[in-house]
């Protein structure tokens, strides 16, 4: 079989967290599944609210017509508008059907704005530590992805993001609540950034990926982007929101302050869970589980040792591992039994990051084998 050079390349950088998740089967087959403790994935473990089942089991039942036929490529017309009246209600701006895409989730969402911006070779700024995938999102279509350094507390470094910028980069792509730090970036962050594309005077776009924004913890809440940054675009999706990752619905939203906005097909979403998201997409799962795990894990691994910036929100944490080598630290972690993903493959070396959608009990039984990894490591 002929495999392209690049889909060669990205095969080498296979997923860590798919290769982690690969180890935690053979472990569970070795020591039985009660001894294993696997924190790669963030798959979330709890059901859909009711209101969202009852939502799709109404359009499934439905009699009205062409409810499930072919749609325009941004998606339904009706199902925009829907979404475009909670924009408007929680920006200010003046959001209209013409401004959403319905999108394949969030990652279908981030190809389609790409595809549009990028020419081969140019560039895509975005700050670590990031979603994995975004560096083969970026190079599907020709670009490179870029990546900048963070502040000590996982926040954009705006100086560093403007000294990276060359006459190549197109797009700064953000992911706050962060996966995998949980970090969620400040108002300020997104008032720095407006005045820093103000400076540079050519137009770069700031994509704003936010999966997670409902996920939050301690009453923070995550600043609206589009009335903050002149030329912003926003991709999210309901997965985490409302449970429902293997459904892939999302959207994109264009400012329209952004003048050159116009809506592109790539391939429609299911019109199923279009619909159900035009009705029932501000529901919200119950976010208090994923606090009660974040305290426990967050509080034993800094009792144990572990220097960690306590996440916000989504449902991770991200701590430094006890010697520079996260790739080494993992390996010692999975000698107990407990299974995490090194930061290096979230451009972050000398972390782990550690998914809470587990049970509870999951991440009390786990700490023991945190400590030991820990006390292992620091000799």
């Amino acid at each position: 079989m002929i495999v392209s050079r690049a889909v060669t390349e990205n095969l080498t950088k296979a997923s860590w967290i798919r290769r982690m998740f690969e180890e935690g089967a053979r472990l569970k087959l070795e020591r039985g599944a009660d001894k294993v403790f696997d924190f790669t994935l963030g798959n979330p473990e709890i059901e859909p609210p009711p209101a969202v089942l009852a939502a799709a089991r109404r359009v499934l039942e439905s009699t009205a017509p062409h409810l499930h036929a072919y749609m325009p490529n941004a998606g339904h017309v009706k199902v925009r508008e829907a979404i475009a009246g909670r924009l408007r209600a929680a920006t200010g701006l003046s959001y209209t059907a013409s401004h959403v895409l319905m999108t394949v989730g969030a990652g279908a969402a981030l190809n389609t704005v790409l595809k549009a911006l990028l020419d081969p070779g140019d560039e895509v700024l975005t700050v670590a530590p990031f979603f994995a995938e975004y560096t083969f999102y970026a190079e599907n279509h020709g670009g490179k992805l870029v990546v900048v350094p963070p502040t000590a507390d996982l926040t954009p470094d705006i100086v560093k993001l403007e000294a990276a910028i060359t006459p190549r980069t197109r797009a700064i792509l953000v992911n706050s609540p962060n996966n995998p730090s949980g970090v969620i970036y400040p108002r300020s962050t997104f008032v720095e950034i407006e005045a820093l594309l103000t400076r540079v005077g050519r137009p770069i776009v700031l994509v704003s990926d936010e999966p997670y924004r409902a996920l939050v913890f301690d009453d923070v809440v995550p600043p609206e982007v589009p009335p903050l940054v002149t030329r912003s675009i926003v991709a999210t999706s309901w997965s985490k929101s409302l449970a429902i990752p293997g459904e892939r619905i999302g959207y994109l939203a264009f400012s329209p302050r952004l003048p050159e906005a116009a809506v592109l097909g790539f391939v429609n979403a299911p019109a199923l869970w279009q619909w159900v998201v035009a009705e029932v997409g501000d529901q919200v799962i119950d976010v208090g589980p994923y606090r009660e795990k974040r305290d426990l894990m967050y509080e034993g691994l800094t009792r144990i040792g572990y220097q960690c910036v306590k996440p916000q929100g989504a449902f991770y944490v991200f701590p430094r591992t006890p010697i520079p080598d996260d790739v080494a630290f993992v390996r010692l972690l999975a000698e107990e039994g407990v299974l995490t993903v090194p930061g290096s493959g979230f451009g972050m070396p000398g972390h782990i990051r550690i998914s809470l959608t587990v049970e509870r009990d999951t991440v009390v039984r786990a700490l023991p084998g945190f400590e030991r990894a820990f006390r292992k490591a620091r000799g």
